[in-house]
């Protein structure tokens, strides 16, 4: 694809995103396989390939611009690489039943396509980009609409950690704040996803 056609596809895509059309963007690949109660699901993720760059807060823009100029050109080749759903953040803490204040460095990742990978990720320049595979995993996942604050996301990860505990499931890590449109999307049409792994 050229230069020309994939920024006019990415506009498209983010004009659409806006309104919660998410359609033409490509998603790690799961399945349910049962729920926790009644708002929050469990899905067992299949291996995923991720651009990868640290956080140091929520929402960090200088992280999503690494991995975004990633995918449009600064990598071996300098490659164009389609957006995808849904970005992923999450902070370096030990999961509880109750957060902790999200504090330290953590990450951001950017799923790469299944057709990327399946060539092989093209290197990253920015020496702040890794790429990382991860392994089938299973998680809890709480979904909720709305703009994403420090306090939203606190009561979210909050019902997720209790429902997980009082199911007699493990917490596995820190939760992860999952995004599927951008800051700019209408805030009621917006999906937003709290997810924590889990064990038996």
């Amino acid at each position: 694809m050229s230069a020309f056609f994939y920024y006019l596809a990415t506009a498209t895509e983010s004009t659409l995103s806006v309104f919660g059309i998410r359609a033409p963007y490509e998603q790690p690949k799961y399945e349910v396989v049962g729920h926790v109660d009644n708002d929050v699901e469990l899905r067992a993720y299949a291996e995923r390939t991720a651009a990868e760059t640290p956080i140091r807060q929520s929402n960090d823009g200088e992280a999503f611009g690494r991995l975004f100029r990633y995918i449009t050109g600064a990598n071996t080749g300098g490659k164009h690489i389609a957006m995808t759903i849904p970005v992923q953040m999450t902070p370096r803490r030990i999961a509880t039943t109750v957060p902790v204040e999200a504090g330290g460095e953590g990450v951001m990742r950017l799923f790469l396509p299944a057709a990327v990978v399946a060539h092989g990720p093209p290197a990253p320049t920015d020496p702040l980009v890794h790429i990382v595979t991860l392994p089938p995993q299973t998680f809890a996942v709480l979904r909720f609409s709305g703009a994403v604050t420090p306090e939203s996301r606190q009561v979210h990860e909050t019902a997720l950690l209790n429902a997980v505990t009082h199911a007699g499931k493990h917490p596995d890590g820190a939760p992860s704040l999952l995004s599927y449109d951008p800051p700019f999307a209408i805030p009621f049409l917006r999906r937003n996803e709290v997810a924590v792994k889990v064990g038996s």
